[in-house]
C-alpha cells in the first residue's frame, strides 16, 4: 500500500510538526501573493453574449457605448415643490457634479409632469462596471446638496449607486451567513464527535483552505478574469467541501482506532485512514473538480468565476486532508494515547468508543431498504418523480435590476424615478455598423426606424440619432415606457427585430446591426445559457459516468450515479419552481417573488450537485466495496456498508445543508435560490438516494452491480510492516 495518498499522509504522521508548520506557510503564502498581484476583476467586454452582446461591441468600436447614468431626484418634503428652492439646489448641484472627474456630462433639469419632483441625469465616464467604484463621489455631493438644501428632499439612484447598494448588502448577507453558518456547523461537528478538540478541527482545517484558495484565486484570475462571485463560491463550497473530507477522515480513523483495540499506534491508523477514507476523499475531490470543471463550456465569465472558485478550494481542500489533518490526527491521537495510558496507571477503565447507537438507529433506517428493495426503490423513485412534476412550468429569466432588495436606499429611490418618470424607464440601442459612404442611407433608415416606433404604443415618441466621427457606426436610442423585466418590455424588444429592424437598416447592403439595452440583455442571456445547457449537461454525464467507471471500474454503478444524480437534481429544481416561483413560501423565507427562477440557478444546480454527489457516492460505495474485496456477498456487503457510511454521509449532509441555508438568508434573490436548492439537494441525496434508492438498487442487482469487473480479493488493503506498529 505505497499510494501517493499513503505516502504523503505516512510523511505527515510521522512529521506532524513540519506538516503543520508547511501547511501554514502554505496558507500564508497563498494570501500574500494573492494579495500582491490583487485580482484580475473581469472588464465590461468579458459579459457580452448574444445580440445584445455585438451590438455593445459595435458601438464601443465607433465610441458611441451607452454611458452609466445617475439620476438625483429634488422634491419638496411637503410634497408641493417650490421652483425657486428647487432651482437652487439643481444649479448647485449641477455646479458640483461638473467638476468631478468621474463625470462626462450633466443633463439639463427635468420637471415630472405632475410638476412635484426635478430631476437631473449624470453620465459617468469609463467603463460600466467601473462606475460602481467611482459613484461615491457623486453619492457624496448629492449628501453635501442635501445638507445646504434641508427643506428639500435631494435623492439619488442609477445603476451604479444600485450596483454599490448590492456589494454592500451582499458584504453584510455574507457576513451574517457566516455567523450562522460557523456555529451551527460547530454544534453538529460537537454532536457528531462528542469532543470540542475534534469538532474543532474539521473547522480549522475548512477556514485555512478557505483562506488559501482565496489567495489562489485572486492569482487564478488572470486566467479566467473574476465576476465578482469567487468569494461568495469559495466561502459556500470551501466550508461544505473542507469540513467533509475532514470529516470523512476523522469518523474513519476513530473507527479504526475502536477496532483496533489498543494494537496498532497512532501513525499507523493514520496510515490505515489514508488508505480507505484518504483515497476517498481524493477521488471525490477530483470528481467534483472534474464536473465543476464542464462550466466552462458555457463560455461566460460568471460561470467561468463560479467553477475557478470551485476547482480551486476544492483542490486546497482535499491537499489539507492529505497533509495537515494526518498532522493534526497524529498530534491528537498520541496526546489521547497518553491519556489513555494516564487512566490505566490510576486504575481507570478505558473510555468506550461512541457508535453503537448510531449503528442501530442506521440498522432501522436501512430495514426497508434490505427487507424490501423492490418496494422501496419505487416508493423512493415515485416521491422524487413527483418532486420534478412543477418543472413543467419552469420559466428561467434573467434576474434584472427590478428584482434587488428594496432595503437597498437607491432602489427605492429608483422605484420613485420610475413613477414619476415613466418614460425613462427603459431604453433600447439600435447599432449599425455599415461602410462610411452608407452612412446617409443609415440615418435615413434610422429615423425611418424611429418614425414607427414612435406610432407603436409600446414606445415613447422618444429618438436619439448618433454616428461615430468615421461614419461607420450608427445608434438610435429608442425609450419605452415599461419596465425591464415587464412582457411590454420584451414584446418592444421582439417588435424591433423582427420588424421593424428587417423592414428599415436590413434592406442596407452590407449593414450589421443590433439590439442592446437592458431588456436586451435579460432576453439574451438565458437564450445564450438554453444554447449552451445541452453541451454542458452532455459533459456533465460523460464525467460523472468516467469518474465512477475509474472509482469502481464499474459500468453499472457509472449508469446508475447518473441516473441518480439526475433524479435528486430534478426533484430539487421542482422544489424550487414550487417555493420560488410562487408567493406562498416569500414571508416564510422573506422574498419577493419574481414568477421565475434565476438563469444561472439550474446549471450552477446541476454541476455543482453532481460534484457534491460524488462525495457520498465515492465513500457509500468504497465501503461496500472494501467488504467486496475481503470476501463478503455484495448483498451482506451492501447494507453493511451503508450502514457504516450512513452516520458519515447524513453528518456531512447536515453540515453541508446548514451552508447553504445560510445563503437563503442574503436578500440577493438569485443567492437565495441557489442556497435553497443546492440545500434541498443535498437533503435529498443523503437521507432519499444515499440509504433508500441506493442500497435498494444495489441489492437488487446482486452480484451484477460490479459488470464487467468485481472487485478481486487480491486489492483488499491489508496492513503493511507500518500498520501492524502497536506503538
Amino acid at each position: 500500500m505505497n499510494t501517493l495518498t499513503v505516502r504523503a499522509a505516512r510523511w505527515s504522521a510521522r512529521h506532524p510538526w513540519r506538516a503543520l508548520l508547511g501547511w501554514l506557510l502554505f496558507v500564508a503564502l497563498c494570501l500574500g501573493v494573492g494579495s500582491a498581484v490583487g485580482t484580475n476583476s473581469a472588464k465590461t467586454a468579458d459579459y457580452r453574449v448574444g445580440e445584445a452582446g455585438r451590438a455593445e461591441t459595435m458601438a464601443a468600436e465607433g465610441h458611441l457605448g451607452r454611458l452609466s447614468t445617475e439620476q438625483i431626484l429634488i422634491s419638496d418634503r411637503s410634497g408641493t415643490l417650490d421652483e425657486g428652492p428647487a432651482a437652487s439646489a439643481a444649479r448647485e448641484l449641477t455646479g458640483r457634479m461638473r467638476h468631478l472627474p468621474e463625470v462626462a456630462d450633466v443633463a439639463d433639469p427635468v420637471r415630472s409632469s405632475d410638476g412635484r419632483v426635478l430631476m437631473v441625469e449624470v453620465s459617468l465616464k469609463g467603463e460600466e462596471l467601473d462606475a460602481d467604484h467611482k459613484v461615491g463621489a457623486l453619492l457624496a455631493q448629492t449628501r453635501a446638496v442635501q445638507r445646504a438644501h434641508p427643506g428639500l428632499l435631494v435623492q439619488e439612484t442609477g445603476s451604479p449607486s444600485v450596483s454599490k447598494g448590492v456589494d454592500q448588502q451582499r458584504d453584510d448577507d455574507l457576513a451574517l451567513s457566516e455567523k450562522i453558518s460557523l456555529p451551527v456547523t460547530l454544534v453538529t461537528l460537537l454532536i457528531v464527535f462528542g469532543s470540542l478538540t475534534m469538532a474543532a478541527v474539521p473547522l480549522l482545517l475548512a477556514l485555512s483552505s478557505i483562506a488559501a484558495a482565496v489567495g489562489l484565486a485572486m492569482v487564478a484570475s488572470y486566467l479566467t478574469p473574476d465576476a465578482g462571485v469567487g468569494k461568495n463560491v469559495i466561502l459556500m463550497i470551501g466550508l461544505a467541501v473542507g469540513v467533509d473530507y475532514t470529516l470523512f477522515h476523522l469518523k474513519r480513523e476513530r473507527e479504526e482506532r475502536a477496532r483496533s483495540g489498543g494494537r496498532l499506534g497512532t501513525e499507523a491508523l493514520v496510515e490505515l485512514a489514508a488508505a480507505t477514507s484518504g483515497r476517498a476523499v481524493v477521488v471525490s475531490g477530483l470528481a467534483v473538480v472534474a464536473s465543476t470543471a464542464t462550466l466552462y463550456l458555457a463560455s461566460d465569465v460568471i460561470f467561468s468565476s463560479l467553477a475557478t472558485g470551485t476547482i480551486v478550494v476544492v483542490l486546497v481542500a482535499v491537499a489539507s486532508s492529505l497533509t495537515a489533518l494526518p498532522a493534526l490526527l497524529t498530534v491528537l491521537g498520541k496526546r489521547a494515547e497518553r491519556g489513555e495510558r494516564r487512566r490505566a496507571e490510576h486504575g481507570k477503565p478505558a473510555r468506550r468508543p461512541r457508535g453503537g447507537r448510531e449503528d442501530r438507529f442506521w440498522s432501522v433506517l436501512l430495514r426497508p431498504a434490505a427487507r424490501h428493495p423492490l418496494a422501496t426503490l419505487c416508493c423512493s423513485v415515485l416521491a422524487l418523480l413527483a418532486l420534478t412534476l412543477p418543472l413543467t412550468g419552469l420559466r428561467i429569466t434573467e434576474m434584472s435590476r427590478d428584482t434587488h432588495s428594496r432595503a437597498i436606499p437607491a432602489m427605492r429611490v429608483y422605484d420613485r424615478l420610475n413613477a414619476e418618470f415613466p418614460d425613462r424607464r427603459v431604453a433600447h440601442q439600435v447599432v449599425v455598423q455599415a461602410p462610411a459612404s452608407r452612412s446617409a442611407q443609415v440615418t435615413s433608415e434610422l429615423r425611418a426606424l424611429a418614425h414607427r416606433a414612435a406610432a407603436d404604443p409600446l414606445f415613447t415618441d422618444y429618438a436619439r440619432i448618433r454616428t461615430a466621427a468615421d461614419h461607420r457606426t450608427s445608434t438610435l436610442e429608442l425609450r419605452v415606457p415599461y419596465l425591464g423585466n415587464s412582457p411590454q418590455a420584451e414584446a418592444s424588444l421582439k417588435h424591433l427585430r423582427h420588424d421593424y429592424l428587417p423592414a428599415t437598416v436590413g434592406r442596407i447592403s452590407g449593414a450589421q446591426y443590433g439590439v442592446s439595452g437592458d431588456v436586451a440583455r435579460y432576453a439574451d442571456y438565458p437564450a445564450h445559457q438554453d444554447g449552451k445547457l445541452p453541451l454542458v449537461l452532455g459533459a456533465l454525464l460523460l464525467v460523472t459516468f468516467l469518474m465512477t467507471l475509474y472509482a469502481f471500474r464499474s459500468v453499472v454503478l457509472g449508469v446508475l450515479g447518473v441516473v441518480l444524480n439526475l433524479l435528486s437534481a430534478a426533484a430539487a429544481l421542482g422544489l424550487l419552481v414550487l417555493v420560488f416561483q410562487h408567493t406562498w413560501a416569500e414571508g416564510l423565507l422573506d422574498f419577493r417573488s419574481t414568477g421565475s427562477i434565476g438563469s444561472r440557478v439550474p446549471l450552477f444546480l446541476f454541476v455543482i450537485l453532481f460534484g457534491l454527489s460524488m462525495d457520498y457516492q465515492v465513500f457509500v460505495v468504497s465501503r461496500i466495496r472494501e467488504a467486496v474485496l475481503a470476501g463478503t456477498p455484495t448483498r451482506q456487503a451492501v447494507v453493511e456498508g451503508v450502514r457504516r457510511a450512513a452516520s458519515v454521509v447524513t453528518s456531512a449532509a447536515v453540515i453541508m445543508t446548514t451552508v447553504f441555508v445560510s445563503f437563503v438568508f442574503l436578500h440577493i434573490i438569485e443567492m437565495k435560490q441557489i442556497g435553497f436548492v443546492l440545500a434541498a439537494a443535498v437533503l435529498l441525496d443523503a437521507f432519499v438516494v444515499r440509504v433508500l434508492i441506493l442500497p435498494a438498487a444495489l441489492l437488487l442487482f446482486g452480484e451484477r452491480a460490479w459488470w464487467p469487473v468485481r472487485p478481486s480479493e487480491t486489492e483488499v488493503p491489508g496492513p503493511n510492516a507500518a500498520l501492524v506498529d502497536v506503538g
